[in-house]
């Protein structure tokens, strides 16, 4: 697009700007999944899961504005280019769920603890990362493939709850989209709690453009760059792997928006940390809760590549384009997270 940047480098630079944003909403304003669902299950308040459907509301007002606008093409995501496989959604989502709970972090959130300075966090990032890559590309690639199928969408309708409504009443997909995503966000302020937290609802609104600005950003690099881009918005599974990979063959690699949104959370994580004063050096103490963070990561890892996508890539980026796949997998990790949950606090560990 331009001679003095590549067109991946780029990309990477949108992935860092909404990854700031989204490592800030972590710090800042608390937007976490598993801190959700804990408080949701045991704290009795819904107010961190009611910011969850802030943010997508705003993602799916902002997405299918940008479609109407002619600004993105919704085709050209992954999620709207495989099709969509149900159990590979309940399955992946359960796994993912359930190692998150053991973990004590979804990938996103491990991200943002570690730029605040939690060195178990770093432990979980380099096992989910490595963890995926065996599953997309490695020992049970072929496995997976087996069992779960991809299968490319080559015309005809999008698996998405707006265009399937488009299809049948005839109405215009982008109408539909921000129509659903504003009764998602409406629905969210029946709380009185959520009303009262402005901070909280400020950065669950900056969590959602995170995601349009990956849609817009890449889309708007495919389509006039020289390069061909994937149109991608943020997730935090493969962009760990990738990550790794980057660090270790940056002579012979490119940067990517994954590589950059990995960045842009650490960044964004960090400094919300030291705005907030809570910055500091930790580190594991008991190698039985290490060897229950490493087991989970394996299982995140494993669970987000058969589901396509973790918490915030099924639960932001595919809801973002109200993909079928996105509200079945969310409230599959859901279920999974609260089973763990519910095993680690009736005594639960891994075996010694």
């Amino acid at each position: 697009m331009f001679d003095w940047i590549s067109d991946a480098t780029l990309a990477a630079i949108v992935g860092l700007v909404g990854g700031v944003l989204l490592g800030l909403a972590a710090r800042l304003g608390r937007f976490c999944t598993l801190g959700a669902i804990e408080d949701m299950l045991y704290a009795e308040s819904s107010l961190r899961m009611r910011m969850w459907g802030v943010a997508i509301g705003t993602a799916v007002m902002g997405t299918f504005a940008l479609m109407a606008l002619g600004l993105f093409g919704a085709e050209q995501a992954v999620y709207f280019r495989l099709g969509w496989n149900p159990l590979a959604s309940i399955i992946g989502g359960l796994l993912f769920g359930y190692g998150m709970a053991l973990s004590g972090n979804c990938g996103f959130g491990a991200l943002a603890r570690l730029g605040g300075g939690d060195l178990r966090a770093f432990v979980i990032v380099l096992v989910m990362g490595l963890s995926a890559y065996v599953a997309i590309s490695g020992p049970l690639s072929h496995l997976r493939v087996i069992l779960f199928p991809d299968t490319l969408i080559d015309g005809g309708s999008l698996p998405g709850i707006a265009h399937s409504l488009g299809g049948w009443t005839g109405l215009p997909v982008p109408a539909l989209g921000m129509a659903i995503g504003a009764v998602i966000f409406a629905a969210m302020f029946t709380s009185s709690e959520l009303r009262a937290a402005y901070n909280e609802v400020f950065w669950s609104v900056m969590a959602g453009i995170a995601v349009v600005i990956g849609w817009a950003g890449t889309w708007y690099i495919l389509e006039n760059g020289f390069s061909a881009i994937p149109v991608e918005s943020h997730t935090y599974s493969a962009p760990l792997g990738d990550t790794i990979i980057f660090l270790m063959t940056s002579s012979g690699s490119n940067l990517s928006f994954g590589v950059g949104s990995v960045a842009g959370v650490l960044l964004g994580a960090f400094l919300g940390s030291l705005i907030k004063g809570h910055f500091r050096w930790e580190a594991c103490e008991d190698p039985r809760e290490l060897k229950r963070q490493i087991g989970g990561a394996v299982i995140m890892g494993l669970g987000a590549v058969i589901a396509v996508g973790c918490s915030i890539g099924q639960g932001l980026s595919a809801f973002s384009l109200l993909a079928w796949s996105a509200p079945v997998t969310f409230l599959a990790i859901l279920a999974g997270a609260a089973f763990g949950l519910r095993q680690l606090i009736t005594g639960f560990a891994i075996a010694e």
